[in-house]
């Protein structure tokens, strides 16, 4: 038994080690889409960052040591409502990600002052570093760790939690600079908020629902020449009241039209229905982090 106590530590402290190399990631992405795009161009993008980007160029102060310091409090309901594991990947996040800011400054180049490429880019860039901060179970503090809270008690999906969070940050952007920056930030929010959902969730699969006379020759078919599995569900026709089994198998986008080629080879009155999939866990597709 001893030995096993200490198989499952290993296991515990490899995926600690992991989320936080994971989060560290995020947020140098994340870190580098401010530095590069946002900060530069005053395009204040909502969240703690962006009150850091107002106050830096209202004030002077540094964009990393203004979030830290607007972070305290939301660590305390962080840590009580999402637990100690997350509070600690929290507060090492937001360090993370505000040492990086400060620290990065002086090494990153700013490529463009046109707004429509600073939102484009820091939008993307952005939301492909909350994106994997989230994937590893963190937090870069601030809106994101409020988008957290929220997606925890009422489920509405993190992207869409952060956007609505973000509002009140632009608002003051509209006011302190100008409207037209304002727009901007909205468009890079809504960017950034759809590009986490895409990272959260991966590539979206496609469901195929088959219905055949041949079922038995379709399911090998799809076995052995589109390499996928597939799960057998009763069903009834409405109009001959004949039971049947439906077909579903989850392929790849690539795989679809493989799917139909094969199925109507074997039977060209073949009933198929294709339908999106949000996220697939599982063999052949992501694995659960």
């Amino acid at each position: 038994m001893a030995w096993k106590n200490v198989a499952w530590k290993n296991m515990a402290w490899k995926k600690i080690g992991r989320d936080l190399l994971g989060i560290t990631i995020g947020a140098a992405i994340l870190a580098a889409a401010l530095n590069m795009f946002l900060i530069p161009n005053k395009i204040a993008a909502g969240g703690v960052s962006g009150l850091g980007i107002i106050v830096y160029h209202l004030l002077g102060f540094p964009v990393g040591l203004t979030m830290l310091v607007i972070n305290i409090p939301l660590f305390a309901t962080g840590i009580k409502k999402l637990g100690w594991a997350y509070g600690f990947k929290s507060l090492y996040g937001a360090t993370i990600f505000a040492v990086l800011v400060d620290l990065l400054a002086p090494f990153l180049t700013v490529p463009t002052a046109d707004h429509f490429l600073a939102t484009l880019f820091g939008g993307i860039l952005s939301g492909i570093g909350v994106g994997i901060v989230f994937r590893f179970h963190g937090s870069t503090g601030g809106t994101a760790l409020a988008a957290a809270l929220i997606n925890r008690m009422t489920g509405i999906p993190l992207g869409q939690s952060l956007l609505f969070v973000d509002g009140l940050v632009i608002l003051l952007a509209g006011i302190f600079f100008n409207l037209e920056l304002a727009m901007w930030a909205i468009i890079t929010v809504f960017l950034t908020s759809k590009v986490i959902d895409y990272v959260q969730e991966g590539i979206s699969a496609k469901a195929v629902f088959i219905i055949s006379i041949k079922q038995d020759e379709v399911a090998q078919a799809i076995l052995e020449k589109v390499e996928r599995g597939g799960t057998a569900l009763q069903g009834r026709g409405l109009y001959t009241g004949s039971a049947r089994e439906i077909i579903l198998t989850v392929v790849n986008q690539s795989q679809i039209s493989r799917v139909k080629e094969v199925v109507y080879e074997i039977d060209e009155k073949a009933f198929i229905i294709v339908t999106d999939v949000r996220e697939v866990l599982g063999e052949g597709f992501r694995r659960r982090f």
